[in-house]
């Protein structure tokens, strides 16, 4: 029995779109399998001439070295401490900063989401020496809390940017019954704009986590004693000046992505329909 030619034709397009996107995964995946593959090598297979892509011998104890080799257990605890942190102070200070800028109208409203668009782009190895004066007239200098503070400065004006845009969303008519039904301004924000608000403020909160997770040169410049140090320091000191010791650096780096692997996974709904948001009308 011969397929009709439209569904025959469907059934070639979703071959060749699957095919497609098994070659895209691949390509993003690739570069952790390599990195995964080198963290099970003894340190004789990395330098073998012509090297190798699989190990010869596996060595699954790199993932437990790695902990003698640096003090990865404190850097770890140092890197949750701070993202945490860093996400809830961010929370706390953009959540009702952007429900003001989307609920009010006030003069120069658009002038001042242009300037908080503006300040994402200066790089923050610019402002390193200001930063490290400032600290040290603070006493914050090898503290978690001058790096907790510095973080949640500059993901302050990406999260009140998200998060207007995403207020904006919200009619304002839901508030407005809420009030007529006897809720105060605040019962109505906290009541019915903050839920309905909820998939905006999780991926607010997910990049604001994993800016903080990710952060090298402030962390670097700020903290010089590894019992401050987030892992992306401590990761650094595996780089010698003569040899680079790869497998633990790998299997380093793996670990420490894992949290945040595991926090997507439960919170995708959340995130896909946060990034989504205002799209349809």
């Amino acid at each position: 029995m011969s397929v009709p030619a439209p569904i025959l034709k469907r059934r070639i397009k979703g071959v060749i779109l699957s095919i497609i996107g098994l070659a895209t995964a691949f390509l993003f995946l690739f570069p952790y399998v390599t990195m995964f593959s080198t963290a099970l090598k003894p340190k004789g297979d990395i330098t073998d001439i012509p090297p190798t892509y699989l190990p010869q011998h596996w060595i699954w104890s790199n993932f437990i070295k790695v902990f003698t080799e640096i003090e990865f257990g404190t850097y770890t605890k140092n890197t949750i401490i701070i993202a945490l942190a860093t996400m809830i102070i961010g929370l706390v200070a953009s959540i009702p900063a952007g429900y003001f800028v989307a609920r009010h109208n006030f003069r120069g409203r658009t002038l001042f989401l242009l300037i908080v668009l503006v300040t994402q782009m200066f790089s923050p190895t610019t402002l390193l020496i200001g930063i490290y004066r400032e600290m040290s007239v603070l006493n914050l200098i090898n503290t978690y809390s001058g790096l907790i503070l510095v973080n949640a400065a500059f993901n302050l004006a990406f999260a009140v940017w998200i998060l207007s845009s995403f207020f904006r969303s919200i009619p304002k008519e839901i508030e407005e019954a809420a009030q007529i039904d006897g809720c105060s301004r605040f019962q109505a924000f906290r009541k019915v704009a903050l839920p309905l608000a909820l998939p905006g403020i999780v991926t607010t909160a997910i990049f604001i986590f994993i800016a903080a997770w990710n952060e090298f040169v402030v962390a670097y410049t700020l903290a010089s004693q590894p019992a401050k140090q987030p892992f992306s320091v401590g990761l650094s000191l595996l780089t010698g000046y003569y040899e680079v010791k790869w497998n633990y650096l790998f299997a380093g780096s793996l670990i420490a992505i894992i949290p945040v692997v595991v926090l997507f996974i439960f919170i995708e709904k959340y995130l896909v329909s946060g990034l989504t948001a205002g799209s349809v009308k």
